[in-house]
């Protein structure tokens, strides 16, 4: 066999290779635009869950306020109706930044891949697959629904996942009928949700949750929201 034939060879298999992972990873995240995930890699490492099945209080985008969809967009992902995944701004801002970063430039996309996905940790391995199916994840979904599965799913506090569970656990009523002052408090403790408690703020935590109602009406309130309406209908 000939040195140029092994290379075909090679190459053969490699493409195969490549299309195979293609395959089973839209595989793997095309049916979230549909189906709600029953538990999260997350969920499943937390010690303080009772249930890997707990959190499933699962409540439809028209069924959460839309300040509290406002709310986690403000506090975590300013530019998530532009971007494809990924804020390269943000996250130059955040490598520049004297002393070290001292906050996250992951967007709602890379956070939601992170939680249902991957497991914690900042190597350079998990940071290329949770790039890899964030990709996925944004060609596959619109933003809505990206939107909707993330606040399904995320942490509010030592055990609490979803805002379903968190808005009945700290203000005894459903997602719908949070208001901008109880939406911000949820949104603001999303980067520590184990420290960072809604039911006993901090005067840090409540400065963040001003912060995020600062920032909700400079980016033009609720009206911001129409922006994923439209890429939703042309997705």
């Amino acid at each position: 066999m000939t040195e140029q034939k092994k290379k075909r060879i090679w190459l053969r298999y490699l493409l195969i290779a490549i299309m195979s992972i293609i395959v089973l990873t839209v595989a793997f995240i095309l049916p979230l635009r549909w189906l709600n995930p029953l538990t999260t890699a997350f969920i499943m490492s937390d010690d303080k869950v009772e249930s890997v099945w707990a959190y499933q209080r699962w409540a439809a985008l028209d069924e959460i306020a839309p300040m509290m969809q406002m709310a986690v967009i403000a506090s975590e992902d300013q530019k998530f109706p532009d971007h494809y995944g990924f804020d390269f701004e943000q996250l130059k801002k955040v490598l520049l930044e004297s002393g070290g970063p001292s906050r996250g430039a992951s967007t709602i996309s890379q956070q939601l891949t992170k939680n249902v996905y991957l497991w914690s940790g900042k190597s350079l391995f998990r940071k290329g697959v949770e790039a890899y199916l964030t990709l996925f994840l944004e060609l596959l979904l619109p933003k809505e629904r990206i939107l909707e599965i993330y606040l399904n799913v995320v942490e509010f506090g030592p055990g609490v996942f979803g805002v379903e569970h968190a808005s009945e656990k700290y203000f005894q009523k459903k997602p719908k009928d949070l208001s901008r002052v109880e939406a911000s408090l949820l949104a603001a403790v999303l980067p520590n949700p184990k420290k960072m408690l809604v039911s006993k703020p901090s005067p840090y935590v409540y400065d963040r949750a001003l912060d995020i109602r600062f920032a909700i009406r400079n980016l033009g309130g609720v009206n911001y929201l129409n922006q994923l309406k439209k890429q939703t209908k042309n997705k």
